[in-house]
């Protein structure tokens, strides 16, 4: 069994906000020091053996907490999983010691090598099996707990036999591992394959989530004109996601919020500016509920009414 921790070096993610580390912004976080709850990379960035990356990482990491988010796993894939790739991401896991690692449920690989993209999975036992399997041995190689990421979807396959909530709460409850909830892809999904996402939200295992991922997204339609939402994350966080992030947040309270701003990234004000707004959401929304509201009975997360228009 993985170590139900998710945080063996001692460190905690708190229940702030944070945000993606890019180098264009690595000087002024160490000169300036901001009051930022976390950093998050991506792993595939710093698998190499040194450099300015790790030299700035390094000196950051000494300042902050690190969240380790994988996007090359390819976990959802029908092969095994590339033993290579698995080493180098337990070197870097070791090297840092980040208060989280997380990695997506999708698939990126076949014979011919990588895909540049997060490609879905049919919700079926056969893939329920492979994907729980993998995380497995993911947990048992890194010797800790994972973070598994809801994908951001354009289709349904016709063989699903399962909904996406009931698909990851019965991979959570095989491999014991936790979940990052990313609430732009939930309302990137809705949209796209018409959808409620509070009702996503409401049947989803919150009770496993131990991180939020928000992001900005692009419209376009489909050949039908209909709307097609594309997860670009290259742009500031929509008004629907603040909305949908606040019914989350008075579903199970204050946890530590990612922005993923990863191209077109802004100035280093308007990134920080987005996590300040996270915080005020988490907060004011467990301020209000406190006092405003009286929970109802659901089991270890408090419920609340919340007004969706």
């Amino acid at each position: 069994m993985p170590d139900t921790s998710p945080f063996p070096s001692g460190d905690r993610l708190q229940p702030r906000a944070g945000v993606g580390l890019k180098a264009e912004h690595y000087r002024t976080i160490l000169e300036t020091l901001p009051d930022i709850g976390f950093f998050e990379v991506h792993a595939e960035n710093y698998m190499g053996a040194g450099g300015p990356p790790h030299r700035y990482l390094t000196a950051i990491r000494d300042h902050y907490p690190l969240s380790l988010h994988g996007v090359g796993l390819s976990i959802g894939a029908d092969r095994p999983l590339d033993p290579d790739h698995l080493q180098r991401l337990a070197v870097l896991i070791e090297r840092y010691r980040p208060a989280s690692f997380s990695e997506h449920l999708a698939w990126s690989t076949h014979d011919a090598g990588f895909l540049n993209d997060l490609l879905p999975l049919p919700y079926t036992s056969e893939t329920l099996r492979r994907v729980a399997g993998h995380i497995d041995e993911i947990q048992d190689r890194l010797d800790r707990q994972m973070l598994l990421e809801n994908p951001s979807t354009y289709l349904a396959f016709a063989e699903s036999t399962y909904s996406e909530t009931d698909f990851i709460a019965e991979i959570v409850a095989r491999t014991g591992c936790a979940l990052l909830l990313d609430v732009n892809n939930v309302h990137v999904a809705s949209v796209n394959q018409q959808w409620d996402a509070f009702a996503y939200i409401d049947n989803y295992p919150l009770d496993h989530v131990r991180e939020i991922h928000l992001a900005g997204f692009a419209r376009d339609a489909d050949e039908d004109e209909r709307p097609l939402l594309i997860d670009t994350h290259d742009r500031s966080v929509d008004e629907l996601v603040w909305k949908l992030f606040a019914h989350t947040i008075n579903r199970i309270g204050p946890t530590p919020t990612l922005i993923e701003w990863d191209a077109n990234v802004p100035e280093w004000p308007g990134l920080e500016s987005e996590a300040r707004r996270a915080e005020a959401v988490m907060f004011g929304a467990a301020v209000t509920n406190s006092a405003l509201c009286a929970p109802q009975s659901s089991g270890n997360i408090g419920r609340f009414e919340y007004d969706r228009s």
